[in-house]
């Protein structure tokens, strides 16, 4: 075998059991199919590499990757770090009574407990110093006050280095020079948040605690090897091991390759390692025997966004980190749902956009025609021209009943893409008492809100929080993988990311697909040495 660990993708699930296996001596391989960022190369500009395109990865590997289904959009990140690039920060364990139903009876709150701790420390979570309280936070909390519900708010854990004497009362204290300069524990040069409002592009000064400032140096001090823009195929058994098949993004062109190994672990998000199991099994025929379960049960993890307009109140929600707290609703006080409800935020895109063409004009003359009328337009632009709005944002336990499959785009014609089957009319209590709440909350404060005639006409929804479709189960029957995250049927093949989480959180997940992380490392060290 070429490695002991081929280890596919670097979010948090990759990341983490790349990290801990290589910490105990397995010569383990990173398979990434984004580039490796930088705070030089973050997109800002009309000209950069914003969007991944999963048609043709080869000549677009940017940013993000938006895949649009019927009555549901998926946001995901594309780059070595995965979902960390582009999430907003939280750090929360879920509920105990989530564990009550539908995961393996070994799965409970008290056994992953001392994983939560784990990835609290590893990342370095805090809370938002009191001094640096945004606007929205205020607002969140005389909100909650308003209502009745005072004891509900609270401020969140982050995966952000505050520096505690930072202040709003600096003179330019948002100037990323005003950044204190650290060294982190696992030997990164990082930066203090000094409120950009860029966490889900990108942070200039590196205070957001993103995988590749933390669990991935670490996994490489300790030998293993990260390889970027290498998009993985298929996953193939062979005597020994898994020979596991990948294109590599090269010069607009896809360059196959393979490389062996004794173990694999597909941690390639929720969407990337059902679409590659099913392809193994469906496709390649190469994994066979893999559960007719693959692809059912997936959750929207129930996100909803509403922007609420407040004429005289400066919200500014380009400012700060793009989400620092909660009203919990956690408890289905409210028509017997489970949600809560938090402040989001926007980066100031129209602002950055104008910074980086000021220095560097765009190439492509429409983006050149186009900024240039928007500066002759805005001759002295509002340098937040966001300020009035508030993005009340939420999660809560949808239905969980969405199915993926391949099917071909025009009947019998086309290659076969993945596809979800998503009926919303189950998730919809859940979605209206957020939207309830999200209306009730601006009324208290005295803002109009705007709920998305994609919700209101269409009924159409967004998740960056994809959960399911390689779920955890007892048996093959009710799950794709057992509750060490190894593959039914096939030894040594494991899952390790939000694929394998079996029921809506109804919170952010990332330290939950984190804590799964840590526990199935865990168990292969004590079971395959």
């Amino acid at each position: 075998m070429d490695f002991d660990v081929i280890v596919i993708g670097s979010g948090f699930g990759g990341a983490i059991t790349a990290c801990r296996l290589a910490e105990k001596g397995y010569k383990v391989l990173i398979l990434e199919r984004g580039r490796r960022w930088s705070k030089k190369t973050y997109p800002r500009g009309l000209d950069d590499a914003w969007s991944w395109n999963h048609l043709k990865p080869e000549c677009e590997n940017g940013w993000i990757d938006l895949r649009v289904f019927s009555g549901m959009a998926v946001a995901q990140g594309a780059g070595v770090g995965g979902g960390s690039l582009i999430y907003a920060n939280i750090s929360c364990e879920a509920p105990a009574r989530t564990f009550q139903r539908g995961w393996p009876k070994e799965v409970t709150y008290d056994e992953l407990k001392p994983h939560y701790d784990a990835v609290a420390k590893f990342m370095n979570v805090q809370r938002i110093p009191q001094n640096q309280w945004t606007e929205r936070m205020k607002l969140m909390q005389e909100a909650a006050a308003k209502i009745g519900q005072a004891d509900r708010f609270r401020p969140l854990e982050l995966a952000v280095s505050f520096d505690p004497d930072w202040s709003y009362d600096r003179p330019n204290a948002r100037d990323p020079s005003q950044s204190k300069r650290f060294i982190n524990a696992q030997g990164v040069e990082q930066g203090c948040c000094v409120h950009l409002g860029n966490c889900d592009i990108g942070c200039e000064v590196g205070a957001k605690n993103t995988l590749d400032h933390n669990y991935i140096p670490w996994a490489e001090k300790h030998g293993a090897q990260v390889r970027p823009l290498h998009l993985v195929t298929d996953v193939c058994p062979m005597a020994g091991g898994y020979r596991v098949s990948y294109d590599r993004l090269e010069n607009q062109k896809r360059i196959p390759g393979a490389v062996t190994a004794r173990l694999v672990i597909i941690a390639a998000g929720s969407l990337g390692s059902t679409e590659l199991l099913l392809r193994c099994r469906d496709l390649n025929h190469s994994l066979p025997g893999i559960s007719p379960f693959l692809g059912r049960d997936w959750s929207s993890n129930g996100d909803f966004l509403t922007p609420a307009f407040y004429a005289n109140r400066n919200v500014a929600p380009t400012w700060g980190p793009t989400i620092s707290s909660a009203i919990d609703f956690l408890d289905g006080s409210q028509s017997g749902q489970t949600f809560w409800i938090e402040d989001g935020g926007f980066p100031n895109l129209l602002g950055d956009c104008l910074k980086k063409c000021q220095k560097h004009p765009p190439r492509n003359l429409i983006a050149k025609v186009l900024v240039e009328g928007i500066q002759h337009l805005l001759k002295n632009p509002d340098p937040d021209p966001l300020k009035n709005v508030m993005p009340w944002f939420a999660q809560g336990v949808d239905a969980g009943n969405g199915a993926f499959s391949l099917k071909r785009p025009w009947w019998f014609f086309g290659q076969r893409r993945l596809h979800l089957d998503w009926d919303v009319s189950q998730s919809r209590p859940v979605i209206d008492a957020i939207v309830a709440m999200h209306r009730k909350l601006s009324a208290a404060t005295g803002g109009e809100p705007l709920v998305p005639p994609t919700w209101t006409v269409a009924h159409d929804l967004v998740t960056p929080h994809p959960l399911g479709g390689c779920n955890m189960g007892d048996t093959p029957d009710r799950g794709v993988v057992d509750h060490k995250g190894e593959v039914f049927g096939y030894k040594n093949l494991y899952v390790a990311d939000a694929a394998i989480i079996p029921e809506a959180l109804g919170v952010n997940p990332s330290r939950t697909i984190g804590a799964l992380a840590e526990r199935i490392a865990k168990l292969i060290c004590a079971e395959s040495r």
